[in-house]
């Protein structure tokens, strides 16, 4: 039997043909549920490499699996590749220049997720082939994490009831296993209707659905003063309902993003902003209809996976950055502010060294307060599966998130260096959990101590279908 040292050997010889595919995802830049470049060069992949391909994946066209081995236990390895709108950007330029203007980019890292998640779970693949283990591995290719919530969705349709544990990582600016905090979230649409009038003649007629929008968001804004200190609501208006002053609007519409600690504080909120837009409906004489998009359940840690993948974290050790690398990233530094680079430190309960330009130090588990966070749909699939996720080196420390920076810096050396140190931890744990089946016992021990007495609610009614749109041929 081989070592679990052997399977960072494999990701190291697949590493080049993974840092292509992520550059060719960087390079089809697509959002929510438009991925089908990305997603059918991530099925090719899987087909290339042996695995079985499931296309279409809980009903989604954009989402597909790759599974590979027979019996045993199942692991899990998810990956993203969908891009943010607005941050088109020249890669490798520390200026912005966008490729296309108003187009759109990774300012994310998801290109390098996928791919790094793809190639972890091949190298698992070849591991288990070579060593005649019994035990699977899947590649989940999710789409739409940035508001689409695929993998809630995933959840709902069931994909993951038999999977044994979950395991995924993110870019960042260091590396170590991710504090599992984040913050449950619903994304809904707000449409208010009137009646149009002539604003000078007929005023009095007229019931604005613009007024109603805008008492709704006054009323948001009183309410944030009676919330939990860690909840955070956005909003954006979709529609005012035209562009004429002398016409009431008779339309108006808002989508609001409301986000709280956990799924209950959650389902509070989004009761409470509803009330003041029934409340903003009922002064203006309009009516109000509302619509959840998506939703995100907030992340379940799990002890014993963090201590094992941080274990493994210590015995990879760091990614091999080089002089070049670093000296790439300073350039790019030279863009940022002094907050953004403290605030990358302090996320990671670091303190601030001047002069340090790429990761070099491995950050100890629940490193952080929790306070500077947002939300994944990693976090729902934590609430049926026990679930890991680590934080990869691929950018330089103080890289805004969704930054056109972020973008550049997507095909650079030390991005395609992190991707494979993430994959030969992800591997690695994988292959540790598959030897060693008392360590999914003590996960799933864990998984069950920590959700006694608190069902699971999806955030994303059983009646909300994924917003996809109609496909265009490209």
């Amino acid at each position: 039997m081989k070592n679990s040292d052997d399977i960072s050997d494999l990701v190291d010889d697949k590493a080049p043909r993974f840092a292509e595919l992520s550059d060719y995802v960087w390079d089809v830049p697509e959002t929510n549920y438009e991925e089908y470049r990305s997603s059918a060069a991530h099925a090719e992949l899987l087909e290339a490499e042996g695995f079985r391909v499931t296309r279409n994946v809980a009903n989604i066209p954009t989402a597909v699996m790759g599974e590979a081995g027979e019996g045993g236990p199942v692991i899990a390895i998810l990956g993203e590749y969908d891009a943010l709108p607005g941050l088109s950007q020249v890669a490798g330029l520390a200026e912005q220049k966008p490729v296309t203007e108003g187009g759109s980019g990774h300012g994310c890292g998801h290109n390098l997720l996928g791919s790094g998640s793809l190639l972890a779970a091949a190298a698992v693949k070849d591991y288990l082939k070579a060593n005649n283990l019994q035990g699977r591995v899947r590649y989940y290719g999710c789409p739409a994490e940035e508001g689409g919530s695929s993998k809630g969705f995933m959840v709902r349709a069931g994909v993951f009831d038999d999977v044994d544990i979950a395991i995924s990582w993110h870019p960042a600016a260091f590396v170590g296993v991710n504090n599992p905090i984040s913050l449950a979230c619903n994304e809904l649409n707000f449409h208010f209707t009137g009646r149009a009038s002539h604003a000078a003649a007929s005023p009095h007629l007229g019931r604005s659905a613009l007024d109603a929008v805008e008492l709704l968001n006054v009323g948001v804004n009183y309410l944030r003063e009676h919330m939990p200190s860690t909840a955070r609501i956005h909003y954006a208006i979709t529609d005012t309902g035209g562009h004429a002053p002398n016409v009431v609007q008779a339309k108006a519409s808002v989508r609001y993003l409301i986000r709280s600690r956990t799924l209950p504080e959650l389902l509070e909120l989004v009761a409470r902003v509803k009330d003041v837009a029934a409340g903003a409906a009922l002064m203006t004489g309009t009516s109000v209809r509302s619509r959840i998009v998506s939703g995100d359940a907030n992340l379940v840690g799990n002890t014993p996976l963090e201590t094992l993948m941080h274990s493994h974290i210590e015995r990879v050790g760091l990614p091999a950055f080089d002089e070049a690398d670093k000296a790439t990233a300073a350039k790019f530094q030279e863009t940022f502010s002094q907050a953004d680079i403290a605030t990358s430190f302090g996320r990671f309960g670091l303190k601030v060294r001047k002069g340090v330009s790429l990761c070099d130090v491995i950050f100890p588990p629940d490193s952080g307060d929790g306070t500077l966070v947002g939300s994944t749909d990693v976090g729902t699939v934590s609430w049926v599966v026990p679930t890991v996720q680590m934080r990869g080196a691929t950018y330089a420390i103080g890289t805004p998130g969704h930054s056109w920076q972020l973008v550049a810096q997507g095909k650079l050396p030390a991005a395609h260096k992190g991707m494979t140190h993430a994959a030969k931890v992800m591997a690695s744990t994988a292959v540790d959990l598959i030897l060693k089946p008392e360590l999914i016992a003590e996960a799933k021990a864990d998984f069950a101590a920590r959700l006694e007495g608190t069902p699971f609610i999806n955030p994303i009614p059983d009646d909300v279908q994924p917003d996809i749109p109609e496909k265009v041929d490209v």
